[in-house]
């Protein structure tokens, strides 16, 4: 029960690492928002979890729906804690030129300007807040990726928004230390999630074993390896930890 009496919002929380996550945070007792573009899949996963959790439909690249998110979970739980910036979009592999503008716009709304929205709404909430454990008020985890690490070819407009996230957890997490917010990254490689074709441009047993030849320990991350990570990351044993992202990828960086 390491988040005993925390509140949390994962957004991209109806599938993949997102649902990890949550299924994670609830099993150590922490009540969740599950904040989804897909409505339907987030009640799902909000109902397998039971009444620590709750679903909402949010557009994390809409500034209003951000707002009404952190508004829904403090309202509905009374607090919030945590907050994990899981949603996440890519593009299939091209030459760089290649790409579409209005996909350029979709990744950059919703892996980068999310961030900037959920920081507006959050940071002056955690600051406010009375401290907890080590002097903690708050902490926000960004999804980032092997991607903004050592970059695959062809998906040169992910790598670069996997990249800026990196780049933003490490200044956030300089910039509010002295408030009592950590702010820290997880850089999981290529996963079991509905992503994974996109990124390879089709799910072939030849395209995984090409994918998997890259990885160290043999296989890709999976929810549960990326929601075991979060809780150590949002719990108060990682009060001394702010600015890493951390690398869970079977050795896919060394």
């Amino acid at each position: 029960m390491r988040l005993q009496g925390k509140v949390a919002i994962v957004t991209g929380g109806a599938s993949g690492f997102g649902a990890g996550i949550a299924r994670k945070f609830v099993a150590e007792g922490a009540q969740v928002l599950v904040a989804d573009l897909n409505l339907d899949a987030a009640l799902d996963v909000a109902a397998s979890l039971g009444p620590a959790a709750r679903a909402l439909r949010v557009d994390v690249g809409v500034a209003a729906d951000v707002r009404t998110m952190v508004a829904a979970a403090v309202g509905h739980f009374g607090r919030l804690d945590i907050v994990v910036n899981n949603a996440g979009v890519g593009h299939r592999p091209q030459p760089l030129e290649t790409l579409a503008e209005d996909e350029f716009d979709r990744i950059a709304a919703v892996n980068m300007k999310a961030i900037y929205f959920t920081a507006r709404e959050v940071v002056p909430y955690f600051k406010a807040q009375a401290p907890g454990a080590h002097g903690i008020r708050g902490v926000i985890l960004n999804m980032a990726s092997t991607a903004g690490v050592s970059p695959r070819p062809r998906l040169a407009w992910y790598n670069a928004s996997k990249g800026w996230v990196i780049a933003a957890t490490r200044a956030m997490a300089v910039e509010l230390a002295s408030a009592g917010v950590r702010v820290v990254a997880l850089n999981p490689v290529a996963g079991e999630t509905p992503m994974l074709a996109t990124f390879m441009g089709e799910d072939t047993p030849e395209m995984r074993a090409k994918f998997l030849s890259t990885i160290p320990i043999g296989r890709f991350s999976t929810p549960e390896d990326l929601g075991n990570a979060a809780c150590f990351l949002c719990s108060d044993e990682a009060s001394m930890i702010t600015g890493v992202a951390m690398e869970v990828d079977g050795g896919r960086c060394i």
